[in-house]
C-alpha cells in the first residue's frame, strides 16, 4: 500500500476531502518523525511502537566485490509490532 492508498482510504472512511486527508496523513507522518528524531517512542496501543535504536558502525565486505565498506555510528528506525496488528497478521 503506498501513501496515495493511504489517503485514499482516509478519504473514504474519515468522510474527508482528498485534501483533508492528504494533511491528516502529513501531519501524521510528520509528528512521527519529528518525536523520533528527538529520541522519543511512539506508542500506537494494538498497532505497534517506534522507537531510536543506536547502531554501532563496523566494517562489512561487499560479496560481490570482496571490497570492504565501513559503516559509520548512526541512529535507526525500529518498530515493535503489538499483539493486536501480530493477531492480525497471523490469520
Amino acid at each position: 500500500m503506498t501513501k496515495r492508498e493511504i489517503v485514499e482510504l482516509v478519504s473514504r472512511k474519515a468522510h474527508l476531502t482528498k485534501k483533508g486527508a492528504e494533511e491528516a496523513v502529513h501531519v501524521f507522518l510528520s509528528e512521527v518523525g519529528r518525536v523520533l528524531s528527538k529520541g522519543e517512542k511512539v506508542v500506537l496501543s494494538g498497532f505497534g511502537t517506534f522507537r531510536v535504536i543506536s547502531m554501532k558502525g563496523k566494517t562489512v565486505k561487499i560479496p560481490k566485490t570482496d571490497k570492504l565498506v565501513t559503516i559509520k555510528t548512526h541512529r535507526a528506525p525500529k518498530f515493535t509490532p503489538g499483539k493486536t496488528l501480530k493477531r492480525q497478521v497471523a490469520r
